[in-house]
């Protein structure tokens, strides 16, 4: 089943001769359930692509549809209801709040829509994320791969539609890394969630079941791991 389409998708930044374009007219659908890995060099568009398909960064033309809906057709309080509840993002450097302990990072999108937490999904996501002997600890008292199981659960604790991953092991060393990629695998799997992830190595990418190549803008290859 097709979760997202993207048509024609372009984002240019600066006039003139500053004009740069970090996209090119892309166009690829991405089906529920699948986790892709998007790959290339340091400036090739990739990061760009994943924030225009999260609502973070506006497309200079083009479509992005998530489950149907036209994701920049909407106004801008509907745009944030959107980030917070339809997508998942994690980043490389975690943006945790440092006054706010892991259960408090966890449950925050919920708890900015001023809605109920589900309790038997936080505790389930402290389980799977190893961190249920950490739920009082601080940003500043836990590890950078403690960090950032903090923010996947963050991303994952409003069920989102996709989860997007922006070189999520860039700031780990290789154990931790490894031990994220394999924890974002086992969220795709147990809860059926659709997982796009950044990166620029070539390892990473071959963990998911499609890599989508990009460079200068344009997507350049396409094809199915497994």
């Amino acid at each position: 089943m097709e979760l997202l389409k993207i048509e024609n998708l372009s984002k240019i930044y600066g006039k003139d001769e500053n004009q740069v374009i970090a996209l090119n007219s892309v166009s690829l659908t991405i089906e529920k359930g699948e986790f892709v890995a998007i790959i290339g060099s340091s400036g090739s568009g990739k990061s760009t692509l994943l924030h225009i398909i999260g609502g973070v960064d506006m497309p200079t033309s083009g479509h992005v549809y998530l489950d149907g809906q036209d994701v920049y057709a909407q106004n801008s309080d509907n745009l944030a209801i959107f980030r917070r509840r339809q997508v998942g993002l994690i980043y490389q450097f975690y943006n945790l709040i440092p006054t706010l302990n892991v259960v408090e990072n966890i449950t925050l999108p919920v708890l900015m829509d001023k809605r109920e937490v589900n309790k038997e999904r936080l505790e389930e996501l402290l389980t799977l994320l190893g961190l249920t002997e950490r739920r009082n600890h601080l940003p500043n008292q836990l590890s950078g791969g403690q960090q950032q199981r903090v923010s996947i659960g963050r991303a994952l604790m409003n069920a989102p539609s996709v989860m997007l991953a922006d070189e999520p092991t860039g700031n780990l060393d290789s154990q931790n890394g490894q031990e994220i990629i394999s924890l974002l695998k086992q969220s795709n799997s147990k809860y059926g969630q659709t997982l796009i992830l950044v990166t620029h190595d070539e390892n990473i990418a071959l963990q998911a079941n499609r890599i989508i190549g990009i460079s200068d803008g344009r997507v350049v290859r396409d094809e199915k791991v497994r």
